[in-house]
């Protein structure tokens, strides 16, 4: 069959109130019934992990990663390598992340976040596990920690990616691959729509970042992991490729980058590809 993944979602984040997710259960189940086989769940602190672990225990085709993110350095300050290591050695975790840099947000924490992002690279490179990096208007400093930490020896993702051409073109020189959320749907990306042309296919990935930056057509709504599937045709026809080729295609990468193998899962038998389902399905929760 043909999986279709969200590679960079936030489960443990879905459950607030909201007009598109009353459970996670039901989050979880609208995803497989429109054809979203697996999930990636990322954590931005070891405390966020936990809580998301005890929520997600159960469900078929989910993995999962934690990281510091460099928006949670406050609220996460004081953590240790052995604790983020314990997280990170549950055995549904395949990456570390997210970490990396972000000085549109929080230019006051820069050093405590340059100094975070080095720690947590050698951390990935001790055991072994590609990185899912943040990077916002830290173009410079984000490459240079990537190349001066040997961030290529583990490789990762580029989540959300939302700058250059010429940062993309640096990050997969390091080996990195580039991930694509509902941004490269909305009107004012044009330059995410052109990083999306010039990113090789085998090195593409497509993400909802759930439950933010939900794709035109369901914009201004909470993100859930079935809503990447907007993000994929809409990327597809950019492309004027076929949407099933580029799942297959994003499914294959994923499996490379994460070191894991897809498989079957509870939900597939109910699938349905049309877009009539997922509006059903959606409509119902809106």
């Amino acid at each position: 069959m043909t999986f279709l993944v969200d590679s960079h979602c936030h489960l443990g984040s879905l459950e607030y109130p909201n007009k598109t997710s009353s459970s996670i259960e039901e989050t979880i189940s609208r995803a497989h019934k429109c054809g979203v086989t697996h999930i990636l769940s990322v954590a931005c602190m070891p405390s966020d992990f936990h809580e998301m672990i005890q929520r997600i225990k159960g469900f078929d085709g989910i993995f999962t990663a934690c990281g510091i993110h460099p928006l949670n350095i406050e609220d996460a300050k004081g953590w240790t390598e052995d604790e983020l290591r314990e997280c990170l050695k549950h055995e549904s975790v395949i990456a570390l992340g997210e970490t990396g840099l972000d000085y549109f947000y929080a230019e006051d924490t820069k050093d405590v976040q340059v100094s975070d992002f080095v720690r947590q690279i050698a951390l990935a490179r001790e055991l072994n596990l590609p990185l899912i990096l943040h990077a916002r208007e830290a173009h410079k400093d984000t490459v240079a920690l990537m190349r001066s930490e040997n961030a290529r020896d583990v490789g990762g993702v580029m989540h959300c990616f939302c700058d250059s051409i010429d940062m993309a073109r640096e990050c997969l020189d390091l080996g990195f691959y580039i991930s694509f959320s509902g941004i490269s749907t909305f009107k004012q990306g044009d330059n995410v729509r052109d990083v999306v042309k010039y990113v090789p296919r085998d090195r593409m990935l497509v993400e909802t970042d759930s439950p933010y930056l939900a794709p035109i057509p369901v914009r201004g709504y909470a993100n859930e992991p079935c809503f990447v599937r907007y993000t994929l045709e809409f990327i597809a026809d950019f492309l004027g490729i076929n949407a099933k080729t580029l799942a297959e295609t994003t499914s294959c990468n994923f499996e490379r980058l994460f070191n894991v193998k897809l498989n079957d899962i509870s939900f597939a038998n109910d699938v349905e590809s049309s877009n009539k389902k997922i509006e059903s399905l959606v409509n119902k929760a809106l």
